[in-house]
């Protein structure tokens, strides 16, 4: 394939293709927005990166992402300890605290069980999850994984596991579309999903 542009901009923008959902059009705008900034805006840029990579971690108890041992709704003594929604990825959290209705504790797995794809249980967060339910404190565990395949695979597996437990294992209502994401839901449909769950 011909290189039309100079090879400095030529890396910026295989780096930007390699972002879930944009192409080489999208990739080329963000670049040369970046070629378009000050150097102080850019600089600004690059150590915002640079931060988040090397400050961020994940929480030692829900996996959210965050700078200190315990995120912030973790380390909140205002969240409901006896419940606890399973999400696929941190970007699922915000959407439901967008909802102001959620008030219980979070699980991020950090993706959903493809075989297809070499990813099983070992690869996610699931003893994490696991040794969160050890004592009697969590009373029910709600699977929030999104309505797909893989979704339903991984909250069917996880019911498995958790069941025995003697732990309450619910799913979210089907006001969610089949197929959609829960981070461009709209906090209207993730509310009624969240109140018309059911028991798995």
């Amino acid at each position: 394939m011909a290189q039309s542009a100079a090879a400095p901009l030529e890396r910026l923008i295989e780096q930007f293709t390699k972002f879930p959902g944009i192409g080489r059009k999208g990739a080329t705008r963000m670049a040369y927005q970046i070629l378009s900034m000050s150097p102080e805006e850019a600089a600004q840029l690059s150590q915002a990166i640079e931060d988040a990579k090397t400050q961020l971690h994940r929480c030692k108890v829900c996996q959210n992402y965050t700078e200190e041992e315990l995120c912030p709704i973790c380390n909140s003594p205002k969240r409901d300890r006896s419940v606890i929604c399973v999400v696929e990825n941190p970007r699922d959290i915000a959407a439901f605290e967008r909802t102001q209705e959620y008030q219980g504790l979070y699980h991020v797995l950090h993706g959903l069980l493809s075989p297809m794809d070499g990813v099983g249980a070992e690869q996610l967060c699931v003893k994490e999850l696991l040794a969160r339910l050890g004592d009697d404190t969590v009373k029910e565990v709600i699977m929030a994984t999104n309505p797909t395949v893989e979704g339903e695979a991984t909250a069917m597996y996880l019911a498995k596991l958790i069941k025995p437990l003697g732990v309450r294992v619910t799913r979210l209502a089907y006001g969610l579309p089949v197929g959609s994401s829960l981070e461009f839901t709209d906090e209207t449909t993730l509310y009624r999903a969240l109140a018309g769950r059911d028991e798995l």
